[in-house]
């Protein structure tokens, strides 16, 4: 399997594939490696079929997850191994659209009162006060952070493009104060190996202690504070188009999600109920 898998690497590198995409593809085929106890070039058209029959009924995956490792499976078997005449996909079906939950003031406060340690604090901080992506907030650099202009340089965010935000007044205080204390030299969030970034799960472990701590039973992980970020500004009065390009969202539909979550404009809409002129 080396040899292939490093075969697939090169194929997924020369598209420019996404790291998250790498592991996802390089697992679905692993999964499927395992189940049958054989090397996946070995396995069958009608074998794939059967495994991802299995992954719905047996392990009862979501609609999404195995869509992700079947696409896996198609680009190894019709690009890596060039058989063309591969075919196996799963009917298409509309997943659940559920709203995301959203942070409060008062949660928020409580998140970041408890979180002592000051990087910590700082990281969550920065995820909601820009609206990061976790991929993103643990890849700020030094340089990205313009005080002049107080705004922050998103680069290689979704889609390998590169964006800006806008920089907290009150973050900015809070990145003085860290830096001062951290003096990370390249990577605003350093790993253990300094030359490094710091990586996606220690950034969702903090937000997942903080919110433990902070009593705050809403389901979600660190997206929760990107969504809330969103979610305050189109509250505030910032226009749906401002908030899209800030959050590097490439479809305005995206965006418009976030039309749901609004408590004010929610709380001001009258009932039908409410406008008959009966007694």
């Amino acid at each position: 399997m080396s040899e292939l898998r490093d075969k697939m690497v090169r194929d997924m590198q020369i598209r420019r594939f996404s790291s998250s995409t790498h592991r996802s593809y390089l697992r679905a085929v692993r999964d499927l490696a395992r189940h049958y106890g054989q090397t996946p070039d070995k396995i069958t058209c009608d074998e794939v079929h059967d495994y991802l029959v299995y992954v719905m009924t047996e392990r009862r995956l979501n609609w999404s997850t195995v869509n992700g490792i079947c696409s896996g499976l198609i680009f190894f078997y019709t690009v890596t191994l060039a058989q063309k005449g591969s075919s196996f996909s799963i009917p298409s079906r509309k997943t659940p659209q559920r709203l995301p939950e959203v942070l409060n003031e008062d949660e928020l406060v409580r998140l970041f009162s408890v979180t002592r340690n000051l990087r910590d604090r700082v990281i969550l901080m920065t995820t909601y006060a820009a609206g990061l992506r976790v991929s993103e907030v643990v890849r700020v650099k030094i340089t990205d952070i313009d005080s002049g202009r107080m705004m922050i340089r998103v680069q290689e965010g979704k889609g390998k493009k590169d964006r800006y935000t806008i920089l907290s007044t009150r973050l900015l205080s809070e990145l003085r104060a860290y830096w001062k204390s951290y003096r990370p030299e390249k990577w605003l969030f350093p790993g253990k190996i300094p030359e490094q970034s710091l990586v996606d799960s220690t950034a969702r472990g903090i937000f997942i202690m903080a919110k433990a701590k902070a009593g705050i039973t809403k389901n979600g992980g660190i997206h929760m504070l990107r969504h809330s970020f969103a979610t305050h500004l189109l509250e505030g009065g910032v226009d749906l188009r401002t908030i899209q390009i800030l959050l590097g969202h490439a479809s305005i539909h995206s965006t418009m999600r976030y039309l749901h979550l609004t408590r004010k404009k929610i709380e001001a809409t009258k009932s039908p109920l409410d406008l008959l002129g009966v007694s």
